[in-house]
């Protein structure tokens, strides 16, 4: 008796303790399909969406060149545009955090391919990379609320900011960039 009892009494326990709710941030859980960012470049702001497409968060941010027009080629200081997977992700020291995309990719290529061919570029001109998400120099997150394109061509937001979505977002989270 004693013992249905208590075998009883802690299944309630382990019952009443167990959530059911979503996969907390930055669970082991997580995975490349949790989470989605859009990020609208006219608008100056990048979404977080869940699986389901619930936008969970919206961040300030802001880029590279100011006319805000697709990356063209390297040096130009603009912000691609497409759809892109986080690559990488390491701590850095001036912007606490980085999340590499795979630019360029194969919709990369293509675009760049097709202005040289058009002559929108030079024959020469290069590709570009290492563009990804990343915090402000220490004590600049005034350059965001003021939406100062300071970047080489990559998505700048808050230090806080960066640092949350690090700790959340694993490699191979879809990023969209549109105008």
């Amino acid at each position: 008796m004693k013992k249905s009892l208590y075998l009883s009494l802690l299944g309630m326990i382990t019952l009443t303790q167990t959530s059911f709710k979503k996969i907390p941030p930055g669970s082991r859980y997580a995975t490349a399909h949790t989470y989605h960012i859009l990020i609208e470049k006219k608008r100056y702001l990048m979404h977080l969406f869940d699986s389901s497409g619930e936008r969970i968060v919206t961040y300030p941010v802001v880029f590279g060149n100011k006319d805000l027009g697709d990356k063209m080629m390297q040096g130009d200081r603009k912000t691609p545009e497409g759809i892109f997977h986080i690559s990488l992700k390491r701590r850095h020291d001036k912007w606490k955090a980085f999340l590499a995309i795979d630019y360029p990719n194969a919709d990369s290529y293509r675009k760049f391919n097709e202005r040289k061919a058009r002559g929108l570029i030079p024959a020469t001109a290069q590709i570009g990379g290492g563009i990804g998400i990343h915090g402000t120099w220490p004590r600049e997150d005034f350059v965001i609320d003021q939406y100062q394109n300071w970047t080489e061509g990559c998505i700048s937001t808050k230090n806080v900011y960066i640092q949350e979505i690090f700790g959340l977002l694993p490699v191979g989270t879809s990023v969209e960039i549109t105008q």
